[in-house]
């Protein structure tokens, strides 16, 4: 098993006991300073559509109504909910792995320093090996003469050389 899945098992269940505490701040804290307003439960706002509206005496409701306050207090706990879990889970998180993150770079910064001095050594070798194969050529002929010297991709010398002692050719 990967830890992806236990970490999202223990995310169902903390956001499980989560929703009750926010349910809990709503009924507890928000519906009563509504309540100050109006009245105390979110769920008793709503709005006739269709007439007549009320509850009967079994307590059913009579007419189209639109259950606005319930739909509000839905709102209210979604953005309790997710304001807690950004500000206190996200938000960190992220300012976390961002540190993390930058520690990582800052030692690759030193390292990818010294590999960057390593690739410039290597190209001074590699352009001290191509003159000093040019020399060589100059001593002993010129390239592409006897039809088997210069070699492809290693500094064709002035557009001559090649297997087939075609000036310029290359190859």
């Amino acid at each position: 098993m990967r830890g992806n899945v236990v970490d999202l098992a223990v995310a169902v269940v903390i956001g499980a006991a989560f929703t009750n505490i926010v349910n809990s701040v709503v009924k507890g804290i928000i519906s009563p300073v509504v309540g100050a307003v109006g009245t105390k439960s979110l769920d008793g706002y709503t709005s006739c559509l269709k007439g007549p509206c009320g509850i009967d005496a079994k307590g059913d409701a009579i007419g189209v109504n639109i259950l606005w306050g319930s739909v509000l207090n839905a709102a209210l706990t979604f953005l309790i909910t997710a304001a807690v879990v950004y500000f206190l889970m996200v938000l960190p998180m992220a300012k976390y792995l961002a540190r993390l993150e930058q520690r990582r770079r800052a030692r690759e910064g030193v390292h990818e320093t010294v590999e960057i001095t390593e690739l410039a050594v290597l190209k001074e070798i590699r352009d001290e090996l191509v003159a000093q194969r040019a020399r060589q050529n100059g001593q002993y002929g010129q390239p592409g003469q006897s039809g088997q010297s210069g070699h492809a991709g290693y500094g064709n010398q002035g557009g001559q050389g090649g297997y087939s002692g075609h000036p310029g050719s290359g190859y």
